[in-house]
């Protein structure tokens, strides 16, 4: 490998480790300001909880981004399935039942989605590592 080459690497690994950072201190001011919310109102309700969730979500996929440089395709789509749903939560006061059920379609091709890529993964290994669970 080239000089130019290595340097192009270490440069890019040097700005992927700042954008998980920001990614990560983003997150985590989000989280502080839900709690921030939780508390100054003094009740807890459901669409804070998933708010947090999917904060909780985006932590655990750059850790596992991080420590192993690859992202689960599967994690992005949990991610959309329960922001979906946070969605389909915070309209329960003024419900469309065509828009809900669009929403919740969506959740179904999603979770249809997972199991197709769980499937593949068991049924058609890679074969590096044959037991890898994405």
């Amino acid at each position: 490998m080239t000089p130019k080459n290595q340097f192009v690497i270490k440069l890019l690994r040097w700005l992927e480790s700042i954008g998980l950072s920001i990614i990560t201190i983003a997150t985590m001011i989000a989280i502080g300001s839900e709690a921030w919310i939780m508390l100054s109102e003094r009740r807890v309700d459901l669409h804070n909880i998933l708010s947090i969730f999917i904060y909780l979500e985006i932590l655990t996929m750059v850790g596992l981004y991080s420590q192993s440089g690859k992202l689960p395709v599967r994690y992005p789509i949990y991610i959309a399935m329960v922001a979906i749903a946070r969605y389909m939560i915070t309209q329960v006061e003024n419900p469309h039942t065509e828009i809900l059920i669009w929403l919740a379609l969506a959740i179904l091709i999603l979770a249809l989605a997972v199991l197709a890529i769980r499937y593949g993964h068991v049924k058609y290994p890679y074969n590096e590592r044959p037991n890898d669970d994405r």
